[in-house]
């Protein structure tokens, strides 16, 4: 069982970090903040296609990271 959730969790790490080093990188510097946040507050554009398939697996995986990460930390203290 301790075995298979290390792997499992070795494999969610892997793809953790390329999802997150696949998606486009925001504007940087303080006008890109500045336009970032204001065009995400007026904006009427939402992310779309491959960036918003990137950013929902980004999610299910990090919540997965937590999850097996929580449960390998309560069977080594058990």
């Amino acid at each position: 069982m301790y075995g298979t959730l290390v792997t499992l969790l070795i494999i969610d790490v892997v793809v953790l970090i390329g999802l997150v080093l696949l998606q486009s990188g925001k504007s940087a510097g303080l006008s890109g903040a500045i336009s970032g946040g204001a065009e995400q507050l007026f904006g009427k554009q939402k992310a779309r296609g491959i960036d918003a398939v990137l950013h929902k697996a980004t999610i299910v995986t990090s919540i997965l990271f937590f999850i097996l990460t929580f449960i390998l930390g309560y069977i080594v203290t058990a």
